[in-house]
């Protein structure tokens, strides 16, 4: 089964590939994508993550408030759309 990981406080130049790199040290990333502003283009700031259930709950712990890029990442399990 898949599970969606919310990623938040990314740096502005964080690519997708540097995403999945990140997390891939600590599991199996199936894939990442970066949330970016319609109009400008620009990321926003955060990011899902998709990885096995397996390795969901390990990645969040290791994850959640280490640094990337200079900054302090937020990482949770992401909540479906309401």
């Amino acid at each position: 089964m898949v599970r969606t990981l919310y990623v938040g406080n990314l740096p502005w130049a964080t690519s997708e590939e540097e995403l999945a790199r990140a997390f891939a040290s600590h599991g199996e990333v199936l894939s990442a994508r970066i949330i970016t502003d319609r109009q400008t283009g620009r990321s926003r700031g955060f990011g899902f993550v998709e990885v096995n259930d397996a390795d969901a709950d390990q990645m969040i712990a290791a994850m959640n408030g280490a640094e990337l890029g200079g900054r302090i990442l937020t990482v949770n399990e992401a909540r479906a759309r309401s």
